[in-house]
Formats: structure tokens, sequence, C-alpha cells
């Protein structure tokens, strides 16, 4: 995105008088995912409440056609070199608390997942212990019912508090079973902005809570590999492990550019500093058509992709994610 779009020019000038500072023109992106890669935003807005999220949508309802992609940790989300032409939204301030009432336990939209992780074991609850191990927030958590180690959001999620950016930012709370919630996805709109979650936790020793955070850890450090990555790129297909599947094609250390995948696990690929966002689509491009060539299993990515014209597996791109 070389150039800003005029498009943007009277969205940026009413978001800039509600929220000030907080308002930024062309601002870089990659700072905000794991990847570390991507280029700007035509805008980028740092929201600090529900209320906000009302003078959002109204500054948006001049120009309904204008996306919005709504980052926490950036943990499965890359965002093309060019950009991404959509108001870019950051989730602060009140999204990042945390309320704990007896085994209850709401959580903020911005809150990351080994910090909440952490928080419960301290106090006794368990139930959201593989959060510690996934480098992620609450709001992506319960749009893409984020889960490890055996377990996922939907199983202790009891509700969330949802903003509709399309109906002047009207705030509603969903029971978990309205969510749609299924395997890494959910029937959340794109324009539907998760504020907070509410969870139903079990009692349980500190210490026993605190063992099983270690031990997620310690398998993680094991078996996953550190650097710039977003976790697992693609989704297991049913009965198989797509590392497995990419290791048995003989495709751990393939290289393009700048991205290589692990040698420590065949489903995260690393990014080195010089690594470019179409790099990491190449490679994901030619994984994809290498394994279906071998094996006849055609992978889907974990990954959401911003700013692409189009890509290997274009049910996984989107301009609203959380």
């Amino acid at each position: 995105m070389s150039v800003l779009s005029s498009e943007f020019d009277a969205t940026f000038t009413t978001l800039s008088r509600d929220f000030g500072d907080r308002v930024e023109r062309a601002a870089a992106l990659s700072q905000f995912t794991t990847y570390r890669l991507g280029g700007p935003a035509e805008i980028l807005v740092r929201v600090r409440n529900v209320g906000e999220l009302g003078l959002l949508a109204a500054a948006l309802e001049a120009n309904p056609s204008v996306p919005i992609l709504v980052i926490g940790r950036g943990s499965n989300l890359v965002v093309a070199d060019a950009g991404v032409s959509a108001v870019v939204v950051i989730l602060e301030g009140d999204f990042e608390k945390v309320e704990i009432v007896g085994e209850s336990v709401t959580a903020g939209a911005g809150v990351p997942l080994p910090v909440l992780a952490r928080r419960c074991a301290a106090a006794g609850l368990s139930g959201l212990e593989f959060y510690v191990g996934i480098p992620g927030s609450i709001g992506g958590a319960v749009r893409m019912n984020a889960g490890g180690h055996g377990r996922s959001t939907s199983e202790v999620l009891r509700s969330a508090v949802v903003a509709d950016i399309s109906n002047s930012g009207a705030v509603s709370e969903r029971s978990v079973e309205s969510l749609g919630l299924e395997y890494r996805g959910s029937a959340l709109g794109g324009m539907e902005i998760v504020c907070s979650a509410s969870f139903d936790l079990a009692r349980d020793e500190p210490v026993a809570c605190e063992e099983r955070l270690s031990e997620i850890v310690r398998w993680r450090r094991e078996n996953q590999p550190g650097g710039a990555n977003a976790g697992s790129v693609f989704r297991n297909p049913e009965g198989d492990s797509a590392g497995r599947l990419i290791e048995s094609c003989g495709l751990k250390g393939l290289r393009i550019g700048g991205v290589h995948v692990s040698e420590k696990h065949a489903n995260f690929i690393q990014a080195d500093t010089e690594a470019t966002a179409s790099d990491l689509a190449e490679l994901v491009s030619e994984i994809q058509r290498r394994v279906f060539e071998e094996t006849g299993v055609r992978l889907e990515t974990e990954l959401h992709w911003v700013g692409f014209s189009k890509i290997a597996d274009e049910g996984d791109s989107s301009e609203a994610m959380q």
C-alpha cells in the first residue's frame, strides 16, 4: 500500500475527533503479529472500552464498505506486504481486565491467553491450563475456538459479550451454544467484535494447577520451535496429523526466501528477519501442493490472510479477524 486511499480520509477525520492520538495512518502492522511480517494499515485505532466501539461504529456508518480488522496477539494472522485497506482495531484498557468471582472468570478480549492461564492457576481454578501454550488473546480464542493439549475453548466457555459494529455497536451477551463454535472457527460475523468472555472453571489446589502449567510449557519447549512463528499452520485432517503428513513428504527444512518449515515440528513455519509475507504465502502453497500430490490430502491453513488478492486456501482469507 504505497499510497493511502482517499476513501479513508473522512473516516480518519471522524475517528481523530473521537480518539485523538490513538488513531494513526499507515501504521506498520508487523509489530502486531507473531510472524513480524506485513505492511501498513490504512487506519489503526486503539479502543479502550465498549462505549468507544459505539463511536467506531458511528464513524464507519458513512462508509459501510470500509472493512475492520481486529488484532489481538496476531498469532494466526498474516498481513500482506502491501498492507491492508481496513480500519485496524487494537483493544486495550478495559479489554485487558480479568475478574474472578468464585469459580467464574471473566476476561476482556485483549487479555493474553498465557496471562489468564496463570492468573487462574494462582487462584486455584482449573480448566484453562491449556491456554498457557497458546500465544493468542481471549477475543481470538473465542472466535477461533482455540485449543490445545486435548482441550478447547468451547469446553469451558459459558458466554461472550459481543459488539456488532454493523448495528451501531450494539452489545449483546451470547451463550456458548449461540456462538456456533467448531474446530478452529465460529459463527461470528466479520463485523462482530468479541468484548469479553466468561468461563466456568473448577476448584483445585494452586500447586496442582501450576504443575499442569509447567508440564505444558515443558512439552512446548521440547516439541515446538521458538522464534517468529504463528503456531500450527495447518489444521489436522480428520484422523491424522498435518505435521506427520508434511514430515512424511520430506518437507522439514523446506525453505522459500526468508521462511522455512521447522526441523523441530513440521506443522510450524519459522520466519527469518528478512522474510516477507509473500515468502510465507508461497511456502504454504508449496506445502499444500506437495502433500496433495503425495498423499491426496488437501491441507487447510489455520492462518488468516489479510490484504492478499489470492492465496492457495481462499476459504481462510478474512478482512475482519480478531
